[in-house]
C-alpha cells in the first residue's frame, strides 16, 4: 500500500525539523560552553543569547543548504535520486544517533551524521550511483579534516598572543579578566556562525524533499517558509541547551581560562564564516573542539586532557558510519510500504523516548554544569609568595 505524497512530505518535514532542534540544543556548547566554563557568561544568559544569534545568522546565507538539497545526491533521469521515504529513514537515522551521543555527553557532529543517515538510505534505495562522491568529498570529508585542524592552529597562535602581550599581568590574580568581556563578543560570534552553517541542513533537507517529489524546481533556492521555520527550530533547541555537552568541551578537555576562551571562540567563529561562505558543509562541533585543544595546547602549564579528547575522536570517526549503519536499516524497512515507515517511526520514537528517561538518572543542567570549575574562573593561578621574600621586603 503505497503512502501518500503529501503524508510523507508531512512527516519528513516534521522530523527534519526534530532533528533540526536537536542540532540546536547537541550544539550550543559550540558556541557557549567556553564563557561558561570561565565565568563570562551565565549559563541560562549564554544559552537565550546563543538561541537570539542562531535564529539571526539562519537567514545570513544558505550556501551550505544549497550543497546538500543539490549536491550530494545525485540527480538521474527521473529526479533527485532519493525519495521521501529514504529521506525519513536517513533522518532517523541521524537523531537516534545525535541523541545517544548527547547521553554519552560526547561533542559529535550532528552534521556528519545527517549526512551519513541520507548517504546510507540513499545506497540502500538507489545505490552507490545516487552518491556525487566529488561533492561528499570536496564540501564534507576534506573540511572534517582540515577545519578542526585550521581551528586549532589558529587558537593556539591567538592563545600564545595573548599571554604573551599581556605577560606584565601574571603577578595579578585574575589579571587577564578583560578578556572575559571580550567573550561576550566572541561566544556571540561563534553563535551567529553557527545559524550561518548548521541550520542550513536542514533547510537543505526539506527543500530536497521537495525536489523529490516535483513541488519544487532543483534551480529555485530555498523557499522563504523553508528559512523560517528551519531558523526558529533550531534557536528553540540551542535554548534549551545541551548541558551534558557543554560540561565536557566547558571542563573536560581542559581547564580553560578567559584568554583561551577568547582565542578559541575567535577561531571557531572566523573557522565557520568561511566555511559557510564557501558552502563548505563542515561540522562546527569538531572546529569547537579543535580550537579549545588548541588553546589548552597554547597555555603554559595548561594540560589537555588527552583521554577525553580520544573519546571524541572516536565519536567523529563512528558518526559517519554509524548514522548510516541506522540510516540505511530504516531504509530497508522503509521500502515495504506504509507500513514500513510507520514501524520507523514507532521505534525511532521508542529509542528517543528511551534514551531521554534513561539521561534522567543523572541529570546535567544550568544548576550543575560548572560545578567543576572554580568560581573565580582566574586567568592565571598564583603561587604563594615565599616567605623569605616577605621578610626581604
Amino acid at each position: 500500500m503505497p503512502l501518500d505524497i503529501s503524508l510523507i512530505i508531512v512527516l519528513v518535514i516534521a522530523l527534519a525539523l526534530f532533528f533540526d532542534f536537536t542540532n540546536g540544543f547537541h550544539d550550543t556548547a559550540n558556541a557557549m560552553a567556553t564563557p561558561i566554563a570561565t565565568g563570562a557568561l551565565k549559563p541560562k544568559t549564554a544559552v537565550t543569547l546563543a538561541a537570539i544569534l542562531n535564529l539571526i545568522g539562519a537567514f545570513l546565507s544558505t550556501e551550505v543548504a544549497k550543497t546538500i538539497s543539490g549536491g550530494i545526491i545525485k540527480e538521474g533521469e527521473g529526479g533527485v535520486m532519493i525519495t521521501p521515504e529514504l529521506i525519513f529513514a536517513g533522518l532517523i537515522g541521524a537523531i537516534v544517533w545525535n541523541m545517544l551521543t548527547w547521553l554519552l555527553g560526547l561533542p559529535s557532529s550532528s552534521s556528519h551524521a545527517l549526512f551519513g543517515g541520507l548517504i546510507g538510505a540513499a545506497l540502500v534505495g538507489a545505490g552507490i550511483g545516487a552518491i556525487d562522491f566529488g561533492v561528499l568529498t570536496s564540501k564534507v570529508l576534506l573540511p572534517a579534516i582540515l577545519a578542526p585542524l585550521t581551528a586549532g592552529l589558529i587558537a593556539f597562535i591567538a592563545t600564545k598572543l595573548a599571554y604573551g602581550v599581556t605577560r606584565r599581568y601574571d603577578g595579578k590574580p585574575d589579571g587577564r579578566s578583560g578578556f572575559r568581556y571580550g567573550q561576550v563578543f566572541s561566544s556571540s560570534l561563534v553563535a551567529l556562525a553557527h545559524g550561518t552553517n548548521d541550520a542550513q541542513k536542514t533547510m537543505g533537507v526539506i527543500t530536497l524533499a521537495l525536489i523529490s517529489v516535483n513541488l519544487q524546481s532543483p534551480s529555485e533556492g530555498v523557499q522563504t517558509w523553508v528559512v523560517v521555520v528551519c531558523a526558529f527550530a533550531i534557536a528553540l533547541g540551542t535554548y534549551v541547551g545541551g548541558w551534558r555537552i557543554i560540561k565536557t568541551l566547558g571542563t573536560g578537555l581542559t581547564d580553560v581560562k578567559p584568554a583561551q576562551g577568547f582565542a578559541a571562540e575567535t577561531s571557531t567563529a572566523a573557522t565557520i564564516l568561511a566555511s559557510s561562505h564557501l558552502g563548505f558543509a563542515l561540522s562546527t562541533t569538531q572546529v569547537a573542539s579543535g580550537s579549545v585543544i588548541g588553546s589548552g595546547l597554547g597555555r603554559r602549564g595548561s594540560t589537555v586532557r588527552w583521554k577525553t579528547a580520544g573519546r571524541i575522536g572516536i565519536g567523529w570517526l563512528l558518526t559517519l558510519p554509524a548514522a548510516g549503519i541506522v540510516g540505511a536499516i530504516a531504509a530497508v524497512i522503509a521500502h515495504l510500504g506504509t507500513w514500513g515507515v510507520i514501524f520507523d517511526a514507532v521505534v525511532g520514537v521508542g529509542t528517543i523516548l528511551f534514551i531521554f528517561l534513561r539521561s534522567r538518572r543523572d541529570q546535567v543542567g544550568h544548576h550543575n554544569v560548572v560545578s567543576d570549575v572554580a568560581a573565580s574562573g582566574e586567568a592565571v593561578v598564583i603561587a604563594p609568595e615565599p616567605e623569605s621574600k616577605k621578610v626581604a621586603k
